[in-house]
């Protein structure tokens, strides 16, 4: 227990200095955990959220897809609704794609494709590059691989 602190402890030293941590990436995977209390990753996702009040969550349209889609299906419709009903109150910013975006996300897609296809995950990866952001939130390992345009990988928030 002493070491999960100290590393939360690191985490919140690291993300103080970091002027870039105000605009956050979130995949599917800590969004369904925050609006399902009996998943695993809840606690560490809601704790996170509390000790980073001032992050801005931004995500992308088949995130957000999906995670309706999941929540319907393994809780309740409403929980879907109640997720959207969050975003639309500002609990979460929905990145609008541009033109260059689907070639952008077909192309990672294509570099990756030795890893299940997934658009969340590409719509993620090629928001990161367009808007230049870092980091993400994530459950998901297909981060530890997957890089932004530039080559860069992402820094998952609640692995660090």
């Amino acid at each position: 227990m002493a070491r999960r602190v100290a590393a939360a402890e690191a985490a919140a030293r690291y993300l103080a200095r970091d002027e870039a941590v105000g605009r956050v990436l979130v995949d599917s995977g800590p969004l369904i955990a925050l609006f399902n209390g009996a998943d695993r990753w809840h606690l560490p996702v809601v704790q996170w959220l509390q000790a980073h009040p001032h992050a801005r969550l931004i995500s992308t349209w088949p995130v957000a897809t999906e995670v309706c889609a999941l929540l319907a299906r393994r809780i309740a419709n409403e929980a879907a609704l109640d997720f959207l009903r969050w975003a639309q109150r500002g609990g979460l910013t929905l990145d609008q794609p541009v033109d260059s975006s689907l070639p952008d996300v077909l192309t990672l897609s294509e570099r990756f494709a030795d890893l299940p296809f997934d658009l969340a995950d590409a719509s993620i990866a090629e928001a990161a590059g367009r808007l230049k952001l870092k980091h993400i939130l994530s459950i998901d390992a297909d981060f530890d691989v997957y890089r932004d345009r530039a080559g860069k990988p992402l820094r998952n928030l609640l692995k660090t």
